[in-house]
């Protein structure tokens, strides 16, 4: 018998990737032994000063489904790391896991949900752009004097034109994510203002799945373009200026002071370069 975790992947055709993990029983047995180990001493027994109480006492207080996630977390980092070299995995988000099996004795089984961001082919997207902004043109006179366009329909039409032309599948869990976290958004700056979701929505003659269908509209472009341009940006080789990516991580920091300084600034950063891909195509209309 195995002590070893395996894993098993399938691809899905909403582009999620699920992993299937199967854990032999001893694994879980020693992740379980650790955990009661780490929750002792948080743990109070009657009788006993806190973190001072034998261990099969502390099992006998803590919630089982507690110790199975705390277990878990002790499992899941490790095995999902090893399923990413084994299968040559890049993710994009991390999972959602779903006990599967879990009988004592025998190999527990868990699944992931992720996925792997889509490849993108940008094609002669400059001519394109170039194209559109031809086919755009008002003709006002006999003379054909063209009236210029402002920097916002510039914009508006590059984006248009991206996402006609550049089709991307997003895959189903990145959209569930981005549409949950709107609904989250939504429902606690209604509750802020004392009104109901079902209220609010019927004043404005939708329902929940009409709202729904909308965020995820809106999501779809949304991560479509961002990886757009962030993949015109990576084939530009476009570099930020360190000086504008300094002051716009002061700003960040002085809303958000406590936030993760690398994080925040890789994140700044591929914002910028997307801008700065954006301002180059509309430089081309």
């Amino acid at each position: 018998m195995t002590h070893k975790i395996t894993s098993v992947i399938a691809r899905e055709e909403d582009g999620n990737i699920q992993i299937t993990f199967t854990v032999p029983f001893v694994i879980i047995e020693k992740a379980k032994e650790d955990a009661v180990a780490e929750m002792a001493k948080d743990t109070e027994v009657p009788g006993f000063r806190k973190g001072k109480a034998p261990l099969p006492k502390v099992k006998e207080k803590i919630d089982q489904n507690k110790l199975i996630e705390h277990a878990l977390g002790h499992i899941l980092p490790k095995a999902l790391s090893d399923a990413m070299v084994s299968h040559k995995l890049k993710l994009a988000i991390y999972p959602k896991y779903e006990l599967i099996s879990a009988k004592d004795n025998e190999p527990w089984q868990i699944k992931a949900v992720t996925c792997e961001l889509p490849e993108i082919n940008l094609g002669d997207y400059k001519k394109m752009i170039k194209d559109a902004s031809g086919a755009s043109k008002i003709i006002i006179s006999s003379k054909e004097e063209v009236k210029s366009k402002t920097s916002e329909e510039k914009e508006v039409l590059v984006i248009k034109t991206l996402l006609e032309i550049i089709k991307i599948k997003i895959p189903r869990i990145l959209i569930e994510e981005e549409v949950s976290g709107r609904l989250s958004s939504l429902l606690a700056r209604l509750e802020k203002l004392g009104l109901a979701l079902e209220g609010y929505l019927s004043s404005m003659g939708k329902t929940v799945d009409v709202l729904k269908s909308e965020y995820e509209a809106q999501t779809k472009e949304a991560i479509s373009l961002d990886l757009i341009l962030s993949k015109i940006a990576e084939v530009e080789n476009l570099k930020v200026n360190e000086k504008d990516l300094e002051e716009s991580l002061k700003v960040a920091q002085s809303t958000n002071p406590d936030e993760d300084v690398e994080g925040r600034k890789r994140l700044l950063e591929s914002i910028l370069k997307r801008r700065m891909a954006l301002g180059m195509l509309v430089d081309l209309v």
